[in-house]
């Protein structure tokens, strides 16, 4: 496994050089000049065109752009991830700033929708073909159907505005209770829009399960009947969705870009938003390293854990 990890690992890096490249060149193609952001109009209206060149110089925005990429990949080598256009803080400190509200929401938000999903797909399967199995089917697809911003904009209506249940915006003071309180609508919006996949995806992995010969066989030895489900249907059945809630895990860091907006939390997805508005390249690309990283690693885990759950899949 160690010799598996460490292929995966190398196998990594010309991924990252080619993904962010093409990061880097986006923002490059974006209308609009970073300098009308960094200067007031009066301002750069006075401004000559070499204090301009200057000024550009001084951030690090002139020259070509393959020229600037290669220079912030250089210093990302180093563990230098720049400093923001706008107020010239080093980019890593604002990061630690606003990444443990990002990974506070994405847990919470996890542990909804695998608790929630593996729960409601194992009862479906159970009662397969019946009222309960039915009502769960539907409610699956209208969950995978709605937006996460018309179903967070119907939440804080409902529960925020009209029956004053929870905050909008902003973590909690400190106070366990209080973060809780201020964590759960915008953790639960996000939760559940997750929810409904593992909860089909759970549900028709458990109908396989059972259907296998072990399971009858198990069944025909005359074991309890919750036995059969637990022992022998679910357990196998978990494989595959802990593969899925494995490649979910960067889809939930994406997803709290749209709730974090949508709820005014204070996390990177915030940040990242305000950070294109700006084109503030520096942050934008310090975030898009972070989103790319998640997503290789948790290839990496789901293989991992696979092998794990399952002893017939070996790594090599």
């Amino acid at each position: 496994m160690l010799n598996f990890t460490l292929r995966k690992l190398i196998g990594m890096i010309p991924m990252l050089i080619i993904i962010t490249f093409l990061i880097y060149w986006g923002i490059e193609l974006m209308p609009g000049d970073v300098i009308d952001f960094l200067i007031p109009m009066d301002q750069l209206a006075e401004m000559s065109a070499e204090e301009i060149a200057a000024f550009k110089a001084a951030k690090g925005l002139d020259g070509p752009m393959i020229v600037r990429y290669l220079s912030w990949l250089k210093d990302v080598c180093t563990g230098n991830l720049g400093f923001s256009l706008q107020n010239n803080m080093p980019v890593s400190e604002l990061m630690m700033q606003k990444l443990p509200a990002t990974i506070e929401l994405s847990l919470a938000a996890l542990i909804i929708s695998t608790v929630l999903g593996i729960l409601l797909g194992v009862v479906s399967a159970l009662k397969k073909g019946k009222i309960a199995d039915n009502v769960l089917t539907v409610a699956g697809m209208i969950g995978v159907a709605i937006p996460q911003f018309l179903f967070g904009i119907f939440c804080i209506i409902l529960f925020c505005l009209q029956l004053n249940w929870f905050p909008v915006g902003q973590r909690g003071d400190g106070g366990l209770l209080s973060e809780l309180h201020h964590l759960f609508l915008p953790a639960f919006v996000l939760g559940i829009s997750q929810t409904a996949g593992v909860m089909r995806y759970s549900r028709s992995s458990m109908l396989d399960s059972m259907n296998r010969d072990y399971v009858k066989t198990a069944r025909a030895k005359g074991l309890p009947e919750w036995k059969v489900n637990m022992y022998h249907g679910f357990r196998v059945a978990c494989t595959p969705v802990m593969v899925l809630i494995g490649f979910r895990l960067p889809t939930l860091i994406s997803g709290a870009i749209v709730i974090e907006n949508i709820f005014q939390w204070p996390g990177v997805g915030r940040w990242f938003t305000d950070a294109i508005k700006t084109q503030n390249t520096p942050i934008i690309m310090s975030v898009g390293l972070f989103m790319v990283l998640m997503v290789l690693l948790s290839s990496l885990l789901v293989d991992v854990l696979t092998a794990v759950l399952d002893p017939r899949v070996k790594l090599s």
